[in-house]
């Protein structure tokens, strides 16, 4: 079993920024993936950028620039740099933990951008 925690949502206005986090502990494989997913009312979940515990970092194009994710493997914690964001950014964004044979859901933080 892998234990996700996620902090760092908020409301923010358009141009702002926030930082995600996303801590896992538990049964954690050295070979692994975390990332970031989100998904907006009414639309399916999507991928926002994943990273691999050998630093393979991958964004969506739609966050390409404004978005940065970084990891840090001695504390097995993910984060999510959001700048620049848009209303269209708004969505609960889950963290996901991904090893050859498990995946693991975050219980998503709720990321609002609105004036």
């Amino acid at each position: 079993q892998v234990q996700l925690v996620e902090s760092g949502g908020g409301l923010v206005q358009p141009g702002g920024s926030l930082r995600l986090s996303c801590a896992a502990s538990g049964s954690i494989r050295s070979i692994n993936a975390m990332g970031w997913y989100r998904q907006a009312p009414g639309k399916q979940r999507e991928v926002v950028a994943d990273a691999s515990s050998g630093g393979i970092l991958s964004y969506a194009d739609s966050v390409k620039g404004r978005f940065t994710i970084s990891r840090d493997n001695a504390r097995n914690t993910v984060y999510l740099q959001m700048n620049r964001l848009k209303p269209e950014d708004t969505a609960v964004y889950f963290c996901r933990y991904f090893s050859v044979r498990d995946v693991y859901w975050g219980q998503g933080t709720q990321v609002t951008v609105s004036s």
